[in-house]
């Protein structure tokens, strides 16, 4: 015996609310992640969007049939947030809005009192394109980010796929039409729906787990003020950069960089204006730096940057522009942001300990203090310091 679309309905609704409630209290309540939030949205705008359905036929189906095709374009809008989220992408409001809000409004225009389908063929675009979207997003992670974020991935194309030939079929055979009944109605879409939504939820526990792993992997490495990386994780980084650019036998400058007088900042001003110094220092050095480039926050008001392939002289360079970037900001507590001192080394050919390397840096930043400060003095390569 078939079953009907109202039993599958509420069989799939029984479902989602199942899903939601575990993964609420299981998963979002431990990990917080804003993927894991993201899902939860879409799974409650699935289940509030299919419910809304269960009253076609009825007196109430004029409100209800437009706010259902809302809910689940405003589920599918949650699913892309939720991918987006996963590399750290925001979602403006109005990308939030616009598909449920066009759905709702073409279902209002379109008889929902008499048509069951009204507004149809922007439901299923909607849904189509917000699943596309949702698996390009996450096609576009790395490809060793997840177990399972490809698998989704592959998920979310298929449906956007199911979703065009449901929107091609329903514009060529019409709703009552065989092909659209046979392959793409609602009672095959609510079966594959309830199948994809319990396959999905596990999958979304393992992608909320690992984006929580990330952030505080990311925390553990970041300096939480300036977002630099911390001391420990530059030095990491640069030690492994080091080792890889003496195998190719490629030079770097290291750069130290000190904010003259910031005792005095934060005397004059208070705590918040020395804090408004070094985020714009660091936004100056963001600006400035090349991608290849790491930047980190070495202690206090003091900073190092390890500049692979540039000359010391080119480093002198780059600090000007950082200095300059940094005057140019408008500072919101302070009167003027403080000058900078620079001290750089470069590495000579053959293995270069990064603690000497620093040690030249820092004597160099040593000589420009008390040369006056806001200047940049170059230390002699590590070479010559040795055959000295």
């Amino acid at each position: 015996m078939m079953l009907d679309t109202s039993t599958l309905r509420v069989g799939l609704a029984v479902v989602t609310l199942t899903l939601l409630c575990l993964f609420y209290f299981i998963t979002y309540r431990r990990t917080r992640s804003p993927f894991s939030g993201w899902w939860c949205s879409a799974l409650l705008f699935f289940l509030t969007g299919s419910a809304s359905y269960l009253l076609d036929g009825t007196e109430h189906q004029a409100w209800a049939n437009p706010l259902g095709n809302t809910l689940l374009v405003g589920g599918a809008v949650a699913m892309w947030a939720g991918a987006r989220s996963l590399r750290n992408g925001s979602s403006p409001l109005w990308t939030l809005l616009a598909a449920p809000s066009l759905t709702g409004v073409v279902a209002v225009l379109d008889h929902p009192a008499t048509n069951n389908w009204s507004g149809g063929a922007v439901l299923l675009g909607m849904m189509g394109l917000m699943l596309g979207l949702s698996s390009r997003e996450l096609f576009l992670l790395d490809v060793d980010y997840s177990r399972v974020h490809r698998p989704l991935a592959y998920g979310s194309a298929f449906l956007a796929l199911f979703y065009a030939g449901r929107l091609t079929a329903f514009l060529i055979d019409g709703p009552e039409g065989p092909v659209f009944v046979a392959y793409f109605g609602s009672v095959v879409t609510t079966l594959l729906t309830s199948m994809i939504l319990v396959l999905a939820s596990f999958t979304m526990a393992e992608l909320s787990n690992e984006q929580l792993t990330r952030d505080l992997r990311a925390r553990a490495t970041v300096d939480g003020l300036t977002g630099l990386l911390n001391r420990t994780a530059f030095v990491d980084l640069a030690e492994n950069e080091l080792r890889r650019l003496s195998g190719a036998r490629t030079t770097a400058a290291l750069v130290l960089a000190d904010l003259d007088h910031f005792k005095a900042v934060n005397d004059q001003y208070g705590h918040a204006a020395g804090d408004e110094a070094l985020q714009a220092f660091a936004a100056a050095c963001t600006s400035a730096v090349r991608s290849t480039d790491l930047v980190g926050r070495y202690g206090g008001e003091e900073f190092i940057l390890l500049l692979p392939g540039l000359t010391p002289e080119r480093a002198g360079q780059m600090a000007a522009v950082i200095s300059r970037r940094l005057q140019e900001a408008q500072p919101n507590v302070a009167a003027r942001l403080p000058t900078v001192s620079y001290g750089i080394a470069s590495t000579g050919p053959g293995r270069v300990d990064l603690q000497a390397l620093i040690a030249s840096a820092d004597a160099a930043l040593y000589r420009a203090k008390t040369l006056g400060r806001d200047r940049s003095v170059l230390a002699t390569s590590l070479r010559e310091e040795q055959t000295a």
